[in-house]
């Protein structure tokens, strides 16, 4: 469960930048202002989003240790 919620945060984290860059937030990179890198940094914040959700869920729903 930890090592989900680790790369769905890390996928958040790419994807923004992805995002950022797409928009001509953060420049200086060949992803600068392409409308693709925008598409694919939701997509991907999109999917960490649900890899956390999901781990945060499952934690909560695992039993305790015995």
């Amino acid at each position: 469960m930890r090592t989900r919620l680790i790369v769905g945060a890390l996928m958040c984290i790419v994807g923004a930048v992805w995002f950022l860059q797409g928009i001509g937030v953060l420049k200086g990179s060949f992803m600068t202002d392409q409308g693709f890198w925008t598409l694919i940094g939701v997509i991907l914040i999109g999917f960490g989003l649900r890899m956390v959700m999901r781990a945060v869920r499952g934690e909560r729903r695992a039993p305790p240790p015995d």
